[in-house]
């Protein structure tokens, strides 16, 4: 039996594969990558690699066991067809006969384009049989953190957000609550609907990033078509723009306020505040 993790190198992969490793033996863990170079590293420490393509269906023929639990990272790849990406791998796990397949989906509450493959992977999840459970994760802090150069040179967060407040949370947290699903039992056939214990408005963003960096920034509010033409002119491709967009018309509409507690709970501790992220951020 193996705990699979697909994208196993990718900005969220690399953190549940680490937080594995601290529970259970690393011969115990498979990294599904596309580049077996960038899992030399995982590869030393006894993991075992598996290269394959959600391009290729064919590639994950014998990457899946019986009793498997499976971690399915949602693809990022903009553009291309996601869902059928996702298909290629649920089928290779219902035919191998593993134990639990987890997905990393969207928010519920979320009616933004972004979460159209999400919703209709889900349901081929669900079609499939499988054991499933659904990490519906909310938006990650370092969405916001990792960008934060244009907004200390300009002194402006500039978003398409309106007021509204958003549960935002670190991609370690996200990581612990699906190494808790991977490593526990009784998650079979659940939903999770996961965000940070924490919520802000941009407005609140904008004086945390003030207050951490020692500089005036303010929060500017813009309609959704003048925040893509934004994107856009600093060179994000139309369709992710397009995506950007729409995502922040769901935070002023409350639909990435995430109130349940699942995140905080299933990771054992509190979630990581925007503030500290901010503060990582700038001392990185």
């Amino acid at each position: 039996m193996s705990i699979v993790v697909t994208g196993a190198t990718g900005h969220l992969g690399k953190h549940v594969v680490e937080g594995l490793l601290e529970k259970v033996p690393a011969d115990q863990v498979t990294a599904v990558v596309r580049d077996e170079a960038k899992a030399a590293d995982l590869a030393a420490r006894g993991v075992r690699i598996a290269v394959a393509d959600y391009d290729a269906p064919e590639t994950l023929d014998g990457v899946f066991s019986a009793g498997d639990k499976v971690l399915l990272i949602s693809s990022s790849a903009v553009g291309k067809d996601r869902v059928a990406q996702h298909k290629a791998v649920l089928d290779a796990a219902r035919a191998a006969g593993v134990a639990l397949l987890a997905y990393t989906s969207a928010p519920g509450s979320l009616t933004a384009a972004l979460a159209d493959d999400h919703r209709a992977t889900e349901a081929a999840v669900l079609e499939s049989g499988v054991p499933y459970t659904l990490l519906r994760n909310g938006w990650y802090n370092e969405n916001y953190t990792e960008n934060l150069a244009p907004v200390l040179e300009h002194g402006a967060v500039v978003q398409a957000a309106g007021e509204g407040r958003i549960s935002t949370a670190s991609r370690a947290d996200y990581a612990a609550a699906a190494v808790a699903v991977l490593t526990g039992e009784g998650h079979e056939n659940a939903t999770y609907e996961l965000g940070g214990d924490t919520a802000f408005d941009f407005t609140e963003y904008a004086a945390a990033v003030s207050r951490a960096s020692g500089k005036e920034i303010v929060y500017n509010a813009v309609p959704a078509e003048t925040y893509k033409g934004i994107l856009t002119g600093a060179g994000v491709p139309e369709p992710f723009a397009a995506i950007l967009a729409g995502v922040d018309e769901s935070i002023a509409k409350g639909e990435l306020l995430i109130t349940s507690g699942d995140l905080s709970r299933l990771a054992g501790r509190p979630t990581t505040p925007i503030t500290e992220s901010i503060e990582a951020a700038l001392k990185g």
